[in-house]
Formats: C-alpha cells, sequence, structure tokens
C-alpha cells in the first residue's frame, strides 16, 4: 500500500505543505483534510511542494484544483513548486496548469 507523508509548516496567514510519496485515491483524503485545517485557520496562501511526490492520479489532483478555487474565493493562492513525472504531464496534458496561481518545475 502506498503511503503519503504531508508535512506542513505554517506562516501567519500562509503555510508550506511538503507532500512525499503516492497522492492517489486512498491518499487525497489525508491531503484534503490538512488543506481544509489550513482555511478554516485562514491561512490562504498556501505553497506545496511536490518535490518527493512520485504519483499523482486524478483524485490527488482534484484535491489540488478544488483547493485552489476555495483559496481564490477568499482572496488567497495556492503554488505548487518542484512539479516533476506523472505530476508535471498530467497539467500539461489536460491544460490544469493555467488553473494554479504558480507552478514551478523541479530543479534538475
Amino acid at each position: 500500500m502506498a503511503d503519503l507523508n504531508v508535512e506542513v509548516e505554517r506562516g501567519q496567514e500562509s503555510a508550506l505543505v511538503r507532500l512525499e510519496g503516492d497522492l492517489d485515491k486512498l491518499t487525497a483524503p489525508l491531503l484534503k483534510e490538512s488543506l481544509v485545517r489550513l482555511f478554516t485557520e485562514g491561512r490562504v496562501q498556501i505553497v506545496i511542494d511536490t518535490t518527493k511526490l512520485e504519483f499523482c492520479d486524478s483524485s490527488g489532483l482534484w484535491v489540488l484544483v478544488e483547493h485552489q478555487r476555495r483559496v481564490t474565493a477568499h482572496a488567497g493562492a495556492l503554488s505548487l513548486v518542484g512539479v516533476h513525472g506523472v505530476l508535471q504531464r498530467v497539467l500539461d496534458v489536460t491544460g490544469l496548469k493555467a488553473a494554479f496561481d504558480n507552478v514551478r518545475p523541479a530543479k534538475l
């Protein structure tokens, strides 16, 4: 069974969320729970570091898109950094890259 580690660093109105492992149907609820908690705490400036993310399916992508919409509706922003592999390909192919405030690829 694949695992996802979600590490959160909180700022005043912001947060850095580091993902490690697989973001899929089984683990997406864990990320959603963390993001909703940050939102209810008033943190609407979110950076998600995907450098150590090994896999992302449509369930994981939906959690990201859904949270992007949530924070944008409250004058916030969601940025993806360290994007690579499957996530990068899915964002490029689907055109969802444009749905996020900022998408930065992983440094080689």
